[in-house]
């Protein structure tokens, strides 16, 4: 299938491991160029470079913290020296671990940041470069614990159901513009945070985390397996193109069957 991107530019948060890096290169399989945003410097140009070399095309690496007004600031200042991007994918983001009577005002302020305020930033700053250039796609990476929260985490939870309302009122706001938003929230995806948090829970357990990982699987997914990033990738960039033209403000779970709800 031609989706015709080729020659398209996007810009990626969290763009150097997991599911941002895997987004990345299905995007370069099409010959996107990118500009990819990370904190981690060191990784984030390597994998820049690798990328650029592997598909032939242009990736600039852009060290930044879009949790701050500053890092968001430095991803839309790249973004104008590329001139403009087509597509932008909300990825970067993390999971918690607290409790709603313990956690302090600071965990929730950082993750609102993270989570909510990144995406308000960037768009703000890149959905005009985008209707200068006829138009474009924003993709939110948000998560089914937006609607099917886990109990451990519920700053994460309300943080993501807060960003899966931003990118319905921002779809709203852009079509109009010809810039399509979209939301996806994928379930069990095997990125190198589970792994390493499975290899720590199993440590003093005699250090079966492949097999801590498959009971994850059997409890929540009914397809009994976590998902690649590179499968979850090939959903970002099917709707990343034209093919997908009439999907505008919609959230879609990608999650093996986890959520448990219609």
């Amino acid at each position: 299938m031609n989706l015709g991107l080729k020659g398209k530019v996007a810009a990626i948060t969290g763009g150097s491991v997991g599911i941002g890096l895997a987004v990345a290169e299905g995007l370069a399989a099409e010959g996107v160029d990118l500009v990819l945003a990370a904190r981690n410097s060191e990784r984030l140009s390597a994998e820049a470079a690798r990328i650029a070399k592997a598909f032939g095309v242009k990736a600039a690496p852009v060290a930044c913290d879009v949790a701050t007004a500053e890092g968001t600031g430095a991803l839309i200042e790249a973004a104008k020296k590329a001139g403009g991007v087509d597509i932008l994918i909300n990825n970067a983001g993390t999971g918690s671990n607290e409790t709603v009577l313990e956690s302090e005002d600071a965990k929730w302020q950082y993750y609102w940041e993270l989570h909510v305020m990144a995406a308000v930033r960037l768009a703000r700053g890149l959905a005009p470069l985008m209707e200068a250039r006829g138009g474009g796609v924003i993709l939110h990476n948000a998560s089914i614990c937006a609607a099917q929260p886990l109990w451990y985490e519920p700053i994460y939870n309300t943080t993501k159901a807060a960003l899966m309302m931003f990118s319905k009122c921002l779809a709203t706001e852009l079509i109009k513009k010809k810039i399509r938003v979209n939301t996806i929230n994928p379930g069990l995806i095997l990125t190198p945070d589970w792994i390493k948090t499975a290899k720590a829970l199993t440590a003093q357990k005699g250090g079966d985390w492949e097999g801590y990982l498959q009971s994850v699987a059997d409890e929540h997914a009914p397809i009994k397996r976590f998902a690649t990033p590179a499968e979850l990738a090939d959903f970002f960039v099917f709707l990343c193109s034209e093919r997908a033209s009439y999907c505008v403000g919609a959230a879609y779970f990608v999650d093996g069957g986890m959520l448990k709800t219609v």
